[in-house]
């Protein structure tokens, strides 16, 4: 049986130097249940918003990842974890077929996460956490809104069993 495709998103940018480090692939999901004051996606927050995810697009993302110009994946919203078993396999073939990192920002905090979301962040590298709050708001942040998300290296915490904050982020940053 083919797969069937319930996701949605608002766009895919080929190339991407502002959501994570170097030269990246970037998937805007949309649909997402926080809609926090100050959203720089507020358009992506409507769950019917943007178009289905085919596997036109998918194509289309896996030719992008397959250029040596790009890093990795960077996996942003609207509220990528409400994507579900989709995105799981969409990551899932990201990693086995282009072993490529993958960043994905999420408003849900890390020890919020169930068991579902959990099996999505096994093939992601390294996730932003947590809503954005206006009045946190800081353009000085490395890939991050506001002050009370953070940049957490995933496989370090997963070996640590405690948060581990990627090492690419310096205190104030």
């Amino acid at each position: 049986m083919g797969l069937k495709f319930k996701m949605r998103y608002g766009q895919i940018r080929k190339y991407d130097v502002a959501n994570g480090p170097g030269i990246r692939t970037s998937i805007f999901f949309t649909g997402c249940p926080f809609k926090c004051k100050g959203c720089f996606n507020e358009k992506y927050q409507s769950f019917s918003s943007g178009n289905l995810w085919t596997k036109s697009e998918e194509n289309k993302l896996f030719e992008y990842l397959s250029s040596n110009h790009i890093s990795g994946l960077s996996v942003l919203g609207g509220e990528p974890l409400a994507q579900g078993d989709e995105l799981l396999g969409l990551l899932k073939r990201v990693k086995e077929k282009t072993g490529k990192s993958v960043w994905l920002w999420s408003g849900f905090e890390f020890e919020q996460l169930d068991s579902n979301q959990l099996k999505i962040l096994e093939y992601v590298d390294v996730l932003v956490d947590g809503l954005f709050v206006v009045e946190k708001k800081d353009l000085k942040l490395k890939f991050r809104g506001s002050s009370n998300q953070r940049v957490i290296d995933l496989k370090k915490t997963r070996d640590c069993s405690k948060i581990v904050i990627w090492d690419g982020i310096k205190p104030g940053q």
